[in-house]
């Protein structure tokens, strides 16, 4: 029997981030196949002060990031922990074994470690605590690559600190590339006890149809922050023009460097060949729409719209950073390009635009990888295996003894 799994997360199931599909993709596949599955976040607290204490984040941004960044952590995981102390209580009533809570980040970890110590354990057994690490290198990295804290600030060092004492008593750990498991590791070395596995994301089976409008050379997908880099690839693209080449490019995401990156295009010379298209809820199918798709991010830790693009049939160019290189094979799903050499990322670009054989080669072998290795059918059930082998540890030894 499969036990029920209650996702924690301080984000809404619906959105376009990583993390968001994660969860949606997981979820959708369990719902399918008809096992047990919840999705907890701090909207389901039942507070009337949910959206008003949330929105103070909007005040404080202007005046601090790192005010804002406090007071982000701070209240979702508060209103995460209100929600989740019933909706664990409810499943380890209704469950005949101990139901897993699989939480997103170390705050719905902390949240759902609480809960647990809380309400003890019950005469089904005692509920494991698995954290999926989506970040690169730590949560504190990610909001400094934002722009939002200061690198080694106090903040900074306090989520460090967090995770250094939340990782190690956590009852299973989730990684999406060894690369991530290794920097996490490397970081936090009590982590290592810690059960582990390494499973990719995952992306359903079938790749949507692409929406309509004329077909486009490059797309690029990503929150526009400093750590996705678009600013390079608009680099690339004036290189590409100085050569003779107009390469037109659709930028999808959006974030604090929106006016920057317009600026960027305008001084570059290439406004009219770049088209920032903002957030979008049909990232899939926006991507069929191109020939190539272009990775500029400085570190990845898998990078899930890799093999969203990988399922469209795109050939990829990523850098070879974080889990990238477990994701694009150099030479088969696309190809690594440098992100410190604007002349030769150009000269791979263009190599690859003028290649029909090579695209079509790429996007098929990529489109294979998406269905074979990434696709939700294979990852998914990976996943459940490993949370359901935590679960039977928790489990009380059968009547009468037994194996322990």
């Amino acid at each position: 029997m499969s036990p029920e799994v209650l996702v924690a997360t301080v984000m809404r199931r619906e959105g376009g981030s990583g993390v968001q599909t994660h969860v949606r993709t997981l979820v959708e596949h369990l719902e399918a196949a008809g096992s047990p599955v919840r999705v907890v976040s701090p909207f389901e607290a039942g507070s009337p002060l949910v959206r008003p204490v949330f929105a103070v984040r909007l005040a404080l941004r202007p005046v601090s990031g790192a005010a804002g960044v406090w007071w982000y952590r701070y209240w979702h995981t508060a209103f995460l922990r209100a929600a989740l102390g019933p909706a664990l209580a409810a499943a380890r009533e209704a469950a005949a074994v101990p139901p897993v809570v699989y939480a997103q980040c170390p705050g719905s970890a902390l949240a759902a470690l609480e809960v647990r110590d809380r309400l003890g354990a019950s005469s089904g057994g005692r509920s494991p605590v698995v954290m999926a690490a989506h970040f690169n290198v730590s949560e504190a990295d990610e909001w400094a690559g934002k722009g939002e804290i200061r690198p080694g600030g106090r903040l900074f060092r306090a989520i460090r600190d967090l995770e250094a004492r939340v990782l190690p008593r956590l009852d299973g750990l989730v990684f999406v590339s060894e690369a991530a498991r290794r920097d996490c590791l490397a970081r936090v070395p009590a982590a290592a006890a810690v059960p582990s596995v390494v499973v990719p994301n995952a992306v359903p089976a079938a790749a949507p149809s692409p929406s309509a409008g004329p077909l486009r050379d490059l797309v690029t997908v990503g929150s526009l922050e400093p750590r996705k880099n678009q600013g390079y690839l608009l680099e690339v693209v004036a290189e590409a023009r100085r050569r003779g080449r107009r390469c037109t490019l659709t930028v999808v995401g959006d974030g604090p460097q929106r006016r920057e990156l317009e600026r960027r295009a305008v001084a570059l010379g290439v406004e009219d060949d770049v088209q920032l298209v903002g957030h979008r809820s049909d990232v899939p199918a926006w991507l069929g729409r191109h020939r190539v798709y272009c990775h500029t991010a400085l570190t990845e830790s898998f990078g899930i719209v890799l093999a969203e693009a990988m399922r469209a049939g795109l050939p990829v160019l990523a850098g070879a950073v974080g889990g990238i290189p477990e994701v694009v094979r150099d030479g088969v799903e696309g190809r690594h390009w440098p992100l410190d050499d604007v002349a030769t990322a150009t000269d791979l670009l263009l190599g690859l635009l003028d290649d029909d054989d090579a695209r079509r080669r790429m996007g098929r072998a990529g489109s294979q990888r998406a269905a074979d290795v990434l696709g939700a059918d294979v990852v998914c059930p990976r996943l459940l295996g490993f949370l359901a082998s935590l679960s039977a540890r928790g489990a009380p030894a059968p009547a009468g003894g037994g194996p322990r």
